[in-house]
């Protein structure tokens, strides 16, 4: 009889010889469709258990930890992973990051099974699909996409007593739609939790809607211009600024977030906007874990915080830099609070109303631009970013959008973008095309950037 995933967990815990012992458990089943020239192509269910064992021991020099993940259903594939996390423990010099391990009970969902998904979360969905499939090839235009669909079930155990489970539902939604030339292109994507608001037929029409506006073709020049990012473009370059706000970075002069002669930026103000960068596990829609889970330590996390209450985190509020990405270890080198990375992100602009199509009515000659791929960091001092744009770039000429345009190579920071948009929707939640695989609950508006750095034109298409 296949052992339960609390059952794995407490074998764990008693076979450790180690002083203290936390095990993170994530055990996931998804669900994917796949097509390609209007025609349903793959579609399949996985499932996997990961096991990850933080093994620590102590001495007079201080804490060492063993850290081993590996995919495991056994318990004897439990128990090897355990005695290797102990041995790596043995070895191991004190961990810098060393602390308490966190205190707890158990949960009340602890003995919970694990949640499932199957292919039945797109009931709704694929007979939607099947239509717009039609629309499409009435229009002479081919739909390519990708759906997917997982639910991860995680349990951290401690030596501690600490019993905690979470379970993160988490879908997307990618279609690329192309004229039956295949000489234009658009995309749109969307995040869900189960699919229940995700309307084919209505994302099929948007990329239609492009499409059209691509039937005339203009070329541009590399230059400054009014540009419209859309909210999956903001999520674009937001998700990368997240990512590298930790506190230690920035403590060590590493960062934009880095004060000059020392320490961080937190308490100055980067945007005269009434910007408010902010996470919450509860924020509706985009909820996610409650506590820390984390499998390896890194500048900005610690396995030695696993269990950790998360709390709402304003990142920005009122333009000004409130809290950056801190374990407990970086937090008291910086001397700021304990904020963990929360896995959602929202930007809201105070007094911000209205919607994309709004915010391009107010352009009288410029750019939208639709979404951004194959961004990188240039200065990790000014968060300068370069990257290209992707799957329409369209022209705005008094209020409406009249043709597509060349796509560009941009250099931007987005540090400098929450300080220079000149107009901003209500905040909508948002699918980054460039990172929405790895953090998909993002919400965040339409801005308008009177000077984007579209510093060359691409070739890509």
């Amino acid at each position: 009889m296949t052992p339960t995933p609390q059952e794995l967990v407490e074998r764990a815990l008693a076979t450790t010889t180690s002083d203290g012992c936390v095990v993170v458990l994530h055990h996931s089943t998804s669900a994917n469709l796949r097509w390609a020239n209007n025609t349903l192509t793959t579609n399949g269910v996985l499932d996997d258990s990961t096991v990850t064992v933080i093994a620590t021991r102590g001495d007079a020099t201080g804490t060492a930890a063993g850290v081993i993940s590996r995919s495991a259903s056994s318990t004897d594939q439990v128990t090897a992973i355990v005695e290797a996390a102990d041995a790596t423990a043995v070895a191991a010099a004190p961990a810098e990051d060393a602390a308490p391990l966190v205190d707890g009970d158990a949960a009340a969902d602890w003995d919970e099974p694990a949640a499932q998904t199957s292919i039945d979360v797109f009931d709704r969905f694929a007979p939607a699909l099947g239509e717009a499939f039609g629309r499409a090839r009435d229009a002479r235009e081919v739909l390519y996409g990708y759906v997917e669909h997982d639910v991860t079930t995680t349990y951290v155990g401690s030596s501690t007593g600490l019993r905690l489970r979470h379970v993160q539902p988490t879908g997307h939604v990618g279609i690329t739609g192309k004229d039956a030339d295949l000489a234009r292109s658009a995309w749109v994507g969307q995040a869900t939790r189960d699919f229940s608001d995700v309307d084919a037929l209505a994302l099929s029409a948007e990329l239609s809607r492009r499409l059209g506006w691509a039937e005339r073709k203009v070329d541009l020049p590399a230059g400054r211009y009014d540009t419209v990012l859309p909210p999956a473009a903001v999520a674009d370059l937001l998700i990368y600024l997240y990512w590298t706000a930790g506190g230690r970075d920035a403590h060590e002069g590493q960062t934009v977030f880095s004060r000059a002669g020392g320490g961080t930026r937190v308490g100055e103000r980067l945007a005269a906007k009434p910007v408010r960068l902010h996470s919450d596990p509860a924020l509706p829609g985009l909820e996610c874990a409650p506590f820390v889970m984390a499998t390896a330590s890194t500048s900005s996390s610690s396995v030695f915080d696993n269990g950790h209450p998360l709390a709402p985190t304003d990142w920005m509020r009122d333009g000004q830099l409130r809290s950056l990405l801190q374990s407990r270890h970086s937090a008291e080198m910086a001397g700021l609070p304990h904020t963990p990375a929360i896995d959602n992100l929202a930007l809201t602009i105070d007094g911000a109303h209205g919607s994309l199509d709004d915010v391009v009515a107010g352009v009288e000659n410029g750019l939208l631009l639709t979404c951004l791929w194959y961004i990188r960091e240039v200065d990790p001092q000014t968060l300068l970013l370069t990257g290209l744009t992707r799957d329409g770039v369209y022209l705005v000429e008094n209020g409406e959008v009249t043709g597509a345009v060349n796509n560009f190579r941009f250099n931007e920071s987005p540090v400098d973008l929450l300080d220079r948009f000149s107009a901003a929707s209500a905040t909508t939640p948002a699918f980054s095309r460039e990172w929405g695989d790895y953090f998909p609950r993002t919400a965040m508006p339409t801005l308008r950037v009177p000077d984007f750095n579209m510093s060359s034109v691409s070739q890509a298409s």
